[in-house]
């Protein structure tokens, strides 16, 4: 590897860094919402672009989200026929159940890319920032949730629920 070659940071690193900015992300969704509510009801005004500028954190941390929580496999899951099966079949709906998703992934990808194009000739009302910056979470979220069905149907189990799958 040449010096000009940096390696991709570990995925703690990745990790720690979604964490941060989540915890930004929400510490400002509070700042923004508290300040609005404080200056509504006892100054009957408001900031207007508070109430963009928090619902684009949101929709950020929603998606960020559920990207740290896929990689640690603690979305919720409906197990219902896949926990009274064993082996083999259980292994082949686990599956079939990750091409599943990895295709509803790919719809949401091309999906979330087309309204990214398209907000980029669209501005929000109050502050002016392209809509494609709310439509670029869902393009994330779909390459990232992405990333997580990739390895786990590499890996034939899903992060924390190898022992549930019979996988060792």
């Amino acid at each position: 590897m040449s010096h000009s070659e940096t390696p991709a940071p570990p995925p703690g690193k990745l990790k720690r860094a979604a964490e941060i900015t989540m915890v930004a992300a929400l510490a400002g969704m509070v700042v923004a919402v508290f300040v609005n509510v404080v200056l509504r009801y006892v100054f009957a005004t408001s900031i207007v672009s508070y109430e963009e500028i928090s619902r684009l954190l949101f929709v950020w941390l929603v998606a960020i989200g559920a990207i740290v929580a896929a990689f640690e496999g603690k979305h919720l899951g409906f197990d219902m026929l896949t926990s009274r099966l064993q082996g083999t079949p259980r292994k082949a709906l686990y599956g079939v159940s990750q091409l599943l998703v990895g295709g509803c992934m790919v719809l949401l990808l091309v999906g979330s890319w087309e309204q990214v194009k398209a907000g980029m000739n669209s501005f929000s009302t109050v502050l002016g920032y392209p809509l494609a910056l709310g439509a670029a979470a869902t393009l994330v979220l779909a390459a990232g949730l992405l990333v997580v069905v990739l390895r786990d149907l590499l890996r034939g189990q899903a992060a924390d629920h190898g022992a549930e799958l019979g996988v060792e």
